[in-house]
């Protein structure tokens, strides 16, 4: 899980931190990310929680591979 400078858990990132935690530009993000996660909206303000793109990663990645 991310952590802030004083090592407290992160629960929700900002839009640019959310693509730089799955290494995806922010273009991708928006394009195929974004619209399948939730988002807390607060004003101008949106987080996306790190639970949400852990979610996203998990539906998304392929099977193990055999050995």
């Amino acid at each position: 899980m991310p952590h802030h400078n004083d090592q407290t858990p992160l629960l929700a990132l900002r839009r640019e931190s959310a693509a730089a935690a799955l290494g995806v530009s922010v273009e991708y993000f928006d394009r195929y990310v974004r619209p399948e996660i939730p988002v807390i909206r607060r004003g101008r303000l949106e987080l996306y929680p790190v639970s949400g793109l852990e979610g996203w990663m998990d539906d998304n990645a392929d099977g193990a591979l055999a050995a």
